[in-house]
């Protein structure tokens, strides 16, 4: 199993940026692929981005294009998202998860994912 811890949300104004973080313990990081997802209230939740199992891939929901990094650090056990230009429709609260499925590919669906951290607010304010 992966436990996942989340930081770095915050209250932002509309243009500025955050970069979350999601410290992974347990087994090896490398072993899961990995996603950011958001939900807003009274909306489902979504995918942000994701990314495979050695970084190589990534994937960016079209809200995130442009704006949105994902990115690892397997030896530091860290996933992160950078987020620019943040708008007040990016307030949600942000979960990052892990993957146990094979291959070196990202996963898009919320079903893919086995485990999931707590969760980290971000506020856009306008």
């Amino acid at each position: 199993q992966v436990q996942l811890v989340e930081s770095g949300g915050g209250l932002v104004q509309a243009g500025g940026s955050l970069r979350l973080s999601c410290a992974a313990s347990g087994r090896t990081f490398s072993d899961y692929a990995m996603g950011w997802f958001r939900q807003a209230p009274g909306k489902e939740r979504e995918l942000v981005a994701a990314i495979s199992r050695s970084g190589g891939r990534t994937y960016y929901a079209d809200s995130a294009k442009g704006r949105f990094t994902i990115s690892r650090d397997n030896a530091g056990n860290t996933g992160y998202l950078q987020m620019n230009s943040l708008e007040p429709e990016d307030t949600a609260v942000y979960y990052c998860a892990a993957s146990e499925r094979g291959g070196y590919v990202y996963f898009t669906r919320v079903y893919d994912y086995n485990y999931w951290g707590q969760g980290t607010q971000v506020t856009v304010s306008s």
